[in-house]
């Protein structure tokens, strides 16, 4: 399905297109809602752009904080193309930004070619949107796709491990999973270690320091009797880590709107 201007599509019509499809889409501006749900199997990112001279200190910082910064692509300075994407523009292919200056939002626009520049370098960071797709597929309901909303996002009180400019606390996502189902929702996620891996914490929001009624980005969380809270590290941690770095200039993705690539989750 080739993807041209026009309406809004539906959640039906993007649920059925292949990533180059999608992104198209988003370039066209006929999506810009969060992409849960959407190319089953397919590596989904979370998207962070810095200028060449603050982008190798971040690099570093991804490798030593692994769990909620799984590095799967860098582009060289000044590259629109990423990654696994044959024909992509991060300006365009995402349905929503965060722009920040200074660490402060300035902008969450759908296109960010007006803050371009020929320094900027594309990191793409493994997201958990990319295994709910093998939850479902195991047996494991998610659910927030159920209901379709978004998933809940806790600030916690651990710290990352700081490097240079670069510090701030832990993200964690949580999907309440059925009590029988909690060691499986821990293998199969734990077969993904670029999409977060296994969670960081079982049954216990205190122990993050958050009040699980409480998210502090998507949705109110869905808790049914006999469901346990499960917590994964989140690709929200590098967005607050540079707000507290306060970077001369940061792009990332809109919580929720994240890349699609065309590699398989699985590889």
């Amino acid at each position: 399905m080739t993807v041209t201007a026009g309406a809004r599509l539906s959640p039906e019509q993007v649920r059925t297109l292949e990533p180059a499809g999608l992104r198209e889409a988003f370039r066209a501006g006929r999506w810009t809602e969060p992409t849960g749900g959407m190319a089953p199997g397919r590596l989904q990112a979370n998207l962070v752009i810095l200028p060449r001279d603050e982008a190798l200190e971040f690099l570093i910082f991804c490798q030593r904080n692994p769990k909620p910064c799984p590095l799967v692509g860098v582009t060289e300075p000044g590259v629109l193309e990423a990654p696994d994407a044959p024909g992509s523009d991060l300006r365009t292919d995402l349905p929503r930004y965060r722009v920040f200056t200074d660490g402060v939002v300035r902008d969450e626009p759908t296109d960010i070619t007006a803050w371009w520049r020929p320094d900027l370098v594309g990191m793409l960071l493994g997201c958990s949107v990319t295994f709910e797709d093998a939850l479902v597929s195991a047996g494991v309901p998610v659910r927030h796709l159920e209901a379709g909303q978004t998933c809940p996002m806790y600030v916690t009180s651990r710290r990352c491990v700081p490097v240079g400019r670069f510090h701030g606390p832990l993200v964690v996502t949580m999907r309440s999973i059925p009590a029988a189902l909690v060691p499986l929702a821990v293998e199969v996620t734990a077969r993904l270690p670029e999409a977060h891996g296994a969670p960081v914490q079982v049954g216990d929001p205190a122990q993050l320091g958050i009040d699980l009624d409480r998210p502090d980005f998507g949705d109110p969380p869905i808790v049914r009797p006999g469901d346990v809270p499960v917590f994964w590290a989140c690709g929200v941690t590098p967005q607050l880590v540079c707000e507290r770095s306060r970077p001369s200039l940061m792009v990332t993705h809109y919580p929720g709107c994240m890349f699609i690539t065309d590699r398989r989750a699985d590889t």
